[in-house]
């Protein structure tokens, strides 16, 4: 079996997987179309560019996004390490600034020894062993060509960006800032009464949307990223229940909720740039600069980027992947790798791009898959992509429902948790003893 891998696609899991292969002394082909040819929703040639939220989720060990997060640092993911390097305020979460985070990335493996970045589109997959992480955006001809590796069609859903607004252009006399509950103030708070939300819930869902494209006909979009126009058609509450929730931030002086509240989150590390949170949305952008302008404080609001839909590809993980994230009955040599597997999140994608490097390198070496524990973050993400219902499958991000409950009838979620991020833990270290001795890193590397 060849030492060396073909990886296709520069995304998140595919920079995640040439790292922990190069580390294992394997060789990494790692081709990535842009920027010669690019998407919808990409801007730059940087690997591991972050199209949509700037936010890699909760971290910490209290949550089941940061218990995930702290697998992948006892890994030493390239991806979560340089995600460290480049945070940006966001409270509990794990926000980045997205252009030093995707330069960051694409540095340390154009510097990484054995993988070598070929700027080139593929149609079909490489010889083996390869690994195909190419992503939500799979260019079609790709995707056909995975078509027809599943025997089964493409599941398909849209994915929605939100605007992001300059920061000198927020008007501070309406909005201010503060976090949820008192915590850190690192989101700034445009809040709405009755009578202005209302005007701009009727704006909202009157408002023209973008047309389909030739390949989005029959637009069908995930539940976890709903465009917010969609979310709004849904009654006129919905958003105030929503990403608008008024709660654990009251208004400075009076102390009284608003009836509405849209966050603004800190997009780069200068702290010039603000994304609307929850406003992902497929609004014509003439139609969005006036409609988000009627929030308070954005009146005179200057777009840095406005919001655009594009697809998203996944396959329908638990009838055509293996527990090792290849194909059921096809080519033993080819994995899958990232959102494409059905995973919903960049540190889920990032994770599964760990999963099917690591196994690339087992059979590149002719050692034993990695076993991982159903314990950890990482084992649970694979238990669902195998053994959820193929009829009902949708893309799953982490969550504290697809682990292992700790015994015992335990209410309070925050010690449940605790427990679970402990058995966890214990359960990885355990794995990572076998990995060093099957799957060593390479000294120096």
């Amino acid at each position: 079996m060849s030492s060396r891998v073909s990886i296709v696609g520069g995304g998140l899991a595919g920079s995640e997987a040439a790292w922990q292969l190069a580390r294992r002394g394997i060789s990494v082909d790692l081709f990535e179309m842009r920027p010669d040819r690019t998407t919808p929703a990409h801007t730059t040639g940087l690997l591991a560019e972050i199209v949509c939220s700037n936010s890699l989720g909760a971290d910490g060990p209290s949550s089941p996004a940061g218990i995930l997060k702290d697998e992948l640092r006892r890994l030493d993911s390239l991806i979560i390490s340089c995600a460290d390097e480049s945070r940006v305020p966001a409270g509990k979460a794990l926000a980045v600034d997205r252009d030093r985070f995707s330069e960051k990335v694409t540095a340390r493996l154009q510097a990484t020894p054995g993988v070598r970045i070929i700027r080139r589109e593929l149609a079909s997959a490489p010889e083996g062993p390869a690994i195909i992480a190419s992503g939500p955006l799979t260019s079609s001809p790709l995707a056909e060509e995975l078509k027809r590796l599943a025997g089964a069609d493409h599941l398909a859903f849209f994915d929605a960006v939100a605007p992001v607004v300059t920061a000198e252009s927020i008007d501070m006399s309406a909005a201010f800032r503060a976090g949820r509950w008192g915590q850190q103030d690192d989101y700034i708070n445009c809040p709405f009464n009755r009578e202005e939300y209302e005007a701009f819930w009727r704006a909202l869902v009157s408002a023209e949307r973008a047309k389909p494209h030739d390949f989005e006909d029959s637009p069908s979009f995930f539940e976890g990223c709903l465009p917010v126009e969609i979310m709004a058609s849904r009654g006129i509450d919905t958003l105030r229940f929503g990403p608008l929730r008024p709660v654990g931030l009251p208004l400075p002086g009076t102390g009284k909720e608003a009836w509405a509240m849209v966050q603004l989150r800190q997009d780069n590390r200068e702290g010039t740039l603000y994304n609307l949170v929850g406003f992902q949305t497929n609004l014509r952008w003439g139609e969005q600069e006036r409609v988000f302008r009627m929030i308070p404080g954005l009146e005179n609001a200057e777009f840095a980027r406005l919001g655009v839909m594009h697809r998203n590809i996944y396959v329908n993980a638990p009838a055509v992947l293996d527990c090792r994230l290849r194909f059921r009955g096809g080519r033993d040599d080819l994995f899958l790798a990232g959102q494409i597997t059905g995973v919903e999140g960049y540190v889920e994608s990032t994770a599964m791009g760990c999963v099917a490097a690591l196994n690339a390198a087992a059979l590149a070496l002719g050692v034993l898959f990695p076993d991982w524990p159903r314990e950890t973050a990482i084992g649970s993400l694979l238990h669902y992509l195998s053994d959820a219902d193929p009829s009902r499958f949708q893309p799953m991000n982490m969550n504290l429902g697809v682990m292992p409950r700790p015994e015992g009838r335990i209410r309070d979620k925050a010690r449940r948790c605790e427990m679970v991020a402990a058995a966890a833990a214990s359960s990885l270290g355990t794995m990572l003893e076998t990995l060093d001795r099957d799957l060593p890193v390479v000294k120096g590397q």
